[in-house]
């Protein structure tokens, strides 16, 4: 099936042996934008398709919405090591990781339209169809997206300050599309439009459902895996078995805090993307007033673009994993205050304030820092 990789046509752009400006704008900025747009959105806004259009909440006795999305991620799990192996041993002239990010573009196309085109009136037929069309996009075609585009800073380079500079760059990007569009734009513009109208639900989703297919394409055009090519030309003499290859990354300590660490993270920013509407709409404002969130998310979310300039200079100066530490405090002690007062709108924008700062580590030298731990592990 990777026979048509060795095209011409599908060449990446990138011919330089050093990281460029066009790689860094055009292929870890604008590129990733739209897989992680739909993907921010539907963090934050599936689950109040599902609740307040769609009025699943009563399926299974409210139980549906609670238990699918646990066995969802369970297979979605499995099919995350099921694709690094796949990855690990793809073998293309384009690199191991980008003829997926390739091969995901037109995936997350489909299955982000599906997601929402769900049938009116059978329930069983509903459930069905949610139930096809979420593991499609999550556990299928996101899960190929984004297992290959985590993987393209540590494979780009080994310079470890281009590595910073791309980690930097991809996560601006997930900031943007997280921090800006969904947590500004859409709360204030969008979502006071769309209210609890299926038709103009979907017309917005499949807007940014086929934006993501150009742009996801951009970052496999440029985008190059350096390290790739360069191990490619040393000859190995015997290939370690895939067994003793999970055994040695689940018996090395930095590997493991590694896994503990993206674990949590990824776990707490899921449940604070499925909460926050509901805790804007239901606590500290009124449904879709489109101020509430928006308020919580400037004001909480300046550190974000402050960010973007100050931490790689404080990660190079004390040390990406002290850095990473150090913000792992602030972010306990804002999620602490939001925890005391969660009525009080000041107090929870305060919170929000010193909790973002404690996340900028989190946000924008993660990618650098598993690139480093790959490196030991190699």
């Amino acid at each position: 099936m990777f026979k048509k990789f060795e095209s011409p046509l599908l060449n990446s752009r990138v011919k330089s042996a050093e990281v460029q400006k066009s790689e860094k704008w055009l292929g870890y900025l604008l590129g990733p934008a739209g897989a992680l747009l739909l993907n921010a959105v539907l963090g934050t806004y599936l689950n109040v398709y599902y609740t307040d259009v769609l009025n699943l909440t009563s399926v299974w006795g409210g139980a549906f919405l609670t238990i699918f999305p646990v066995v969802s991620k369970i297979i979605d799990a499995i099919t995350n090591i099921i694709m690094g192996y796949v990855i690990d041993h793809t073998k293309t002239k384009q690199g191991k990781a980008r003829p997926w990010i390739f091969i995901s573009a037109p995936m997350i196309t489909v299955t982000g339209i599906l997601l929402f085109t769900v049938p009116s009136g059978n329930e069983t037929l509903q459930v069905i169809w949610v139930l096809i069309s979420y593991n499609l996009f999550y556990s299928l075609a996101y899960t190929i997206f984004s297992m290959s585009h985590c993987l393209m800073v540590p494979l780009s380079t080994r310079n470890t300050e281009q590595r910073g500079s791309l980690s930097v760059f991809n996560q601006i990007s997930t900031i943007m599309m997280s921090g800006i569009i969904v947590a500004l734009i859409f709360p204030m513009v969008i979502m006071p439009v769309l209210e609890v109208d299926k038709s103009k639900w979907i017309v917005t989703m499949c807007i940014l459902s086929i934006l993501a297919l150009p742009l996801t394409l951009l970052e496999y055009y440029f985008t190059k895996e350096r390290v790739t090519l360069e191990s490619a030309d040393i000859e190995q003499e015997e290939k370690t078995p895939y067994k003793e290859s999970l055994k040695a990354i689940f018996t090395d300590k930095y590997m493991i805090l590694i896994l503990l660490y993206f674990l949590i993270y990824t776990v707490g920013t899921q449940f604070k993307n499925l909460g926050l509407v509901y805790f804007c709409n239901y606590v500290l404002g009124t449904y879709n007033d489109g101020t509430t969130q928006t308020l919580i998310s400037v004001v909480g979310g300046i550190p974000m673009g402050i960010g973007i300039f100050a931490v790689w200079p404080l990660a190079k100066k004390f040390g990406k994993r002290n850095l990473t530490m150090a913000g792992f405090v602030l972010y306990a002690i804002g999620s602490g205050i939001c925890w005391m007062f969660p009525t009080n709108m000041v107090i929870v924008i305060i919170g929000q304030f010193i909790k973002n700062i404690g996340g900028l580590p989190c946000s924008y030298v993660f990618m650098a820092l598993f690139a480093d731990i790959l490196d030991h592990m190699e």
